[in-house]
């Protein structure tokens, strides 16, 4: 139905669906509601955050709606709740209550292996094209419903999660929450280390954020070669196990390649974006905040 929307309580009893006679009065109740369960949402967090280390916060948590794949439409949506917490995103069928409830969640990903995505919000016609172009919607075919605001999380285990909310301002609230949940990761973290393989030898490929990428022996330890951050020019991959680095030596200028094979490699390329994302945001904060798509092109949120 247009102009409506449904309430529905944690113990699923649901307010029926409430029709109102405009648009933009629909928009302001349903503002209203998100405000106050977001509100709610956000004393919950402040409580729970007193009984968890400095070092396990939550960042954000909150309701959205997951789109099921290879389900019929009258339940292509189901309700879920994600929180940023430590070193994790979680997702949950119900809230979790008590500290019991954490390790219980229906999913739990590393963050410095995921990779956030804005992938539809409600813009104005004047920026449609733009944005189009500058999301690549004109590729997101398997993405088109009636949901406005819209992210993915693309996991380092290959598991994709398509999400929904309901107003401008919670697709923004998201992605400017991943951005920090995952920042605060790589500095807490500050390495990741991933076993690889290179012409027949067990190597490994460590990403730190002061120094670059390292790839050493697996047993002597000794380093094969290093470079920083800035010396990355370029990759390429097969999708499934290689991937093709491309290093300017800082002393010649030539560029370098240098080829590696991992089992679980969408995790090290989520893990590469998340650590230079990180270091860009750690020198121009400025900069990070110019890319939030939802920010940039949000309309009447």
């Amino acid at each position: 139905r247009l102009n409506s929307f449904e309430v529905l309580a944690l113990d699923g009893v649901s307010s029926g669906v409430l029709q109102f006679c405009t648009a933009s009065e629909t928009t302001d109740w349903l503002r209203s509601i998100s405000t106050n369960v977001n509100d709610l949402t956000l004393q919950n967090m402040k409580m729970a955050n007193k009984c968890c280390a400095p070092d396990d916060q939550i960042v954000h948590m909150g309701w959205v709606c997951e789109k099921l794949q290879g389900s019929d439409a009258s339940q292509q949506y189901k309700f879920k709740f994600l929180a940023l917490k430590g070193s994790f995103l979680y997702i949950f069928s119900t809230p979790p209550v008590s500290t019991l409830d954490w390790p219980r969640a229906e999913t739990i990903h590393n963050l410095c292996e995921v990779l956030f995505k804005v992938h539809k919000l409600w813009i104005t016609e004047d920026c449609w094209l733009q944005a189009k172009l500058y999301l690549g919607l004109h590729q997101d075919c398997e993405l088109r419903d009636d949901k406005s605001f819209c992210f993915s999380v693309m996991a380092g285990n290959g598991k994709n999660h398509y999400f929904s909310v309901e107003l401008g301002s919670d697709l923004a609230v998201w992605e400017k929450s991943f951005q920090r949940a995952i920042f605060m990761e790589v500095q807490r973290s500050l390495s990741k280390t991933y076993t690889c393989s290179s012409q027949g030898k067990i190597l490994r490929f460590t990403i730190d954020f002061e120094t670059g990428f390292t790839c050493s022996d697996n047993i002597s330890k000794n380093v094969l070669w290093k470079y920083k951050f800035s010396q990355l020019k370029g990759s390429s991959d097969d999708g499934k196990t290689r991937v093709k680095f491309l290093f300017q030596n800082s002393d010649t200028k030539q560029i370098e390649m240098e080829e590696l094979e991992f089992s679980d490699l969408t995790a090290v390329l989520h893990c590469i974006h998340s650590f230079i994302a990180a270091k860009v945001a750690a020198v121009d904060p400025v900069f990070i905040n110019s890319q939030s798509i939802a920010r940039k092109y949000m309309y009447n949120s």
